[in-house]
């Protein structure tokens, strides 16, 4: 299979003549850092260019404190981004000018931050570009300063709805060699078996087959699905969701046309061999889903939300306020990132 942190090779030769909207994420977290990184390895030939939506100032602040001298530009519109990009880093400015402690987060920055993520997603829509990579941000920070979405997925899709589209966003994992999925994310585990329902499971399996169909180039995507209980039930004897929730979902899947196998013991699910019988995971989980990525990818696993009318990746992981400024934060998560989107751009186009 092909994931965000292989080469894109061939692939980038064929995108669209476009850039990437990259947002600068919570300005006192690693975000800055990486994106600074990130343009310092760039490879035009096997990803496309990036614009950085953010504030110079705060960009060159954030450069002196970690000893880099990399040349930017600030632009007008974001087009103009894949003229510089080889030889300065453009920024495309949002929000207003604050000052920014790496390590020290503040609720003044969240207007710069929701803005950067507007407007990535607006250019996106109107084609300016070909996909939006989001930096991460602090929810914490955000909700100080009256954010309600519980974090970027659920934004992402209001925007989209906001703007009259359909959204289903669909939160999808990524490293080398494997794919997953978390049918339900940041819930208690005691609250898991209420929230997991045939319909859920589903309707998340429709959309993420049609967009590896989409996006990924497969014709007939291999969906997997884990067990809740320990050793999938056990038919039945260490629980009941298998059997009255989960299968039925996988027969409706099958019946639809879907290539759909489970629900697996989650044990036996991830090694070399059983990765190879399937394309994308589901995990009835959290950290079901997520443990088994990290293990394969800490540093280049990839956040991917599907179910979007625009293209949206990020890196897999937080904004680390104690590597900030520090220079030992790795942008492999965020490259990777950059390299995925650039790949579902091409396989659109």
């Amino acid at each position: 299979m092909t994931d965000g942190s292989q080469d894109m090779g061939q692939d980038a030769e064929k995108a669209p003549s476009q850039v990437i909207a990259l947002t600068i994420g919570e300005p006192a977290g690693i975000g800055p850092d990486i994106a600074l990184a990130a343009w310092q390895r760039r490879r035009p030939d096997r990803h496309l260019p990036f614009v950085l939506l953010g504030q110079v100032e705060l960009l060159e602040d954030r450069a002196r404190a970690l000893g880099l001298s990399i040349p930017m530009a600030e632009i007008s519109r974001i087009e103009e981004g894949a003229e510089v990009f080889e030889h300065q880093l453009p920024v495309l400015p949002v929000g207003e000018p604050q000052p920014v402690i790496a390590g020290q987060p503040s609720p003044a920055t969240a207007p710069l931050v929701i803005e950067a993520i507007t407007r990535a997603v607006d250019l996106t829509l109107a084609g300016a570009a070909a996909a939006v990579v989001t930096n991460p941000i602090a929810k914490h920070v955000l909700y100080e300063a009256g954010f309600t979405h519980p974090g970027h997925t659920e934004f992402l899709e209001m925007l989209a709805r906001k703007r009259g589209l359909p959204a289903h966003a669909v939160m999808m994992l990524t490293a080398p060699g494997l794919r997953t999925v978390p049918l339900t994310i940041h819930i208690p585990l005691k609250a898991v078996p209420q929230k997991l329902t045939h319909d859920l499971i589903v309707e998340q399996a429709r959309v993420v087959a049609d967009d590896l169909k989409r996006y990924f180039g497969l014709a007939s995507p291999r969906l997997a699905f884990c067990g809740l209980n320990p050793h999938a039930g056990e038919n039945g004897t260490i629980g009941l969701e298998e059997r009255e929730i989960i299968a039925p979902a996988i027969e409706t899947l099958r019946a639809e046309g879907y290539v759909a196998v489970g629900p697996l013991p989650a044990d036996t699910m991830f090694h070399d061999e059983a990765r190879a019988s399937y394309d994308v995971a589901f995990g009835m989980y959290h950290d079901q889903a997520l443990i088994p990525v990290k293990m394969l990818g800490f540093h280049d696993g990839v956040n991917c939300t599907l179910g979007l009318p625009f293209i949206r990746t990020s890196p897999d992981h937080g904004t680390a306020f104690s590597l900030a400024g520090t220079g030992r934060a790795n942008p492999s998560s965020l490259i990777a990132a950059l390299n995925l989107a650039s790949q579902m751009a091409a396989q659109r186009s």
